[in-house]
């Protein structure tokens, strides 16, 4: 073969990701992609589709490379593999993907397989009258240690913190560390809310001392599952074994079992969070992003940050079905944009 010979067309099933044994799985498919793309004009490809949403193991910067080409559109999408490959479960569904390098089919961007849901998107987060300011700004990930703090009293758990004594976050297995107690005192103050005894959300007290102070910790905030669900749009934001999501009030931490959202002085606002949260408006916008049970800061990029306070253009004192009515004036959707949110997004009480 001459070099920079090129087929018309290129079509395939490239291989999805390499076992590795002792770690997570490695995708591959993307350079299948790539390699496709250099030997063919015109190529067709069926692939695992969390890359859509800048979502899974793929590289990040991979991942938006694919969403800017203006070369490259989606011409199928399937959330539930097994529909498509038996006795396959892929989370984030499975996508078959076209690319002509002659023509101008993009980019893809925000990807929906709804043609409402982009309307939605449209109105909500490129309005430049209502200055769009994600909620992603507002949340907290776990809390971390002060380590130094911790070292000076503790020199024995430098052995038993993971990354050879460096790792600072609180991480899902930390409770088995003997500086948490089942019992609040004058010492052990701080509730942690975290994962104890087969994945039941339950909560243990430690020195305040031994955390580091660049959080929400002094804050009231909403607290959520960090994993949550399997991706499906408008589903609610609880799990069988964590719960439904909760207020945490000041001296109140997490670990990585959850994620805050929000860092306010009073309880006022905070219980108007809540609501907002859970909404069918917010849960909509969340799930533009959100197509894994990856509960992650990034998946709420599209959900638009309110005001919660007496001033709000929102009365937070309606009720949920209320509220949504006022955000769907607010961004002024039309009949059937605001038909598709009650029709694919679960009420949350």
């Amino acid at each position: 073969m001459s070099k920079g010979f090129k087929f018309d067309v290129v079509i395939g099933n490239p291989p999805y990701q390499e076992e590795v044994e002792g770690t997570s799985d490695k995708q591959i498919f993307p350079y299948f992609m790539d390699q496709a793309y250099k030997i063919g004009e015109k190529v067709e490809l069926i692939t695992p589709a969390k890359f859509l949403s800048n979502a899974g193991k793929t590289p990040k910067k991979w991942n938006e490379k694919m969403l800017k080409d203006p070369h490259l559109k989606v011409t199928f999408f399937e959330q539930d593999s097994s529909k498509v490959f038996s006795n396959n479960d892929i989370k984030g569904g499975v996508c078959v993907t076209y690319r002509d390098a002659l023509s101008d089919l993009g980019p893809i961007g925000t990807f929906t397989p709804f043609a409402e849901l982009q309307s939605i998107i449209h109105k909500v987060v490129f309005n430049k009258d209502k200055q769009f300011e994600p909620i992603s700004k507002y949340i907290y990930l776990q809390n971390k240690f002060n380590l130094d703090a911790l070292y000076a009293d503790y020199p024995e758990l430098k052995i038993k913190i993971g990354s050879g004594g460096k790792e600072k976050r609180l991480t899902t297995s930390i409770f088995s560390l003997p500086i948490f107690t089942t019992e609040k005192d004058k010492e052990h103050s701080i509730k942690i809310w975290g994962i104890v005894n087969s994945n039941i959300r339950n909560y243990r007290f430690m020195n305040e001392k031994y955390l580091d102070s660049n959080s929400s910790l002094h804050n009231y905030k909403v607290l959520l599952p960090k994993s949550n669900g399997s991706g499906a749009l408008g589903e609610v934001l609880s799990t069988p074994l964590i719960g439904e999501p909760l207020i945490g009030e000041p001296l109140i931490g997490y670990t990585q079992s959850f994620i805050g959202i929000g860092k306010f002085n009073n309880i006022t606002e905070v219980e108007n969070e809540m609501k907002y949260i859970k909404s069918k408006f917010c849960r909509v916008m969340l799930g533009t992003l959100k197509v894994t049970q990856d509960n992650n800061k990034g998946t709420w990029k599209n959900v638009p940050m309110q005001n919660f306070t007496p001033q709000s253009d929102i009365d937070w004192s309606k009720s949920i079905h209320e509220i949504d009515q006022q955000l769907y004036k607010k961004y002024g959707l039309d009949d059937q944009e605001i038909n598709f949110i009650e029709t694919h997004v679960k009420e949350m009480d």
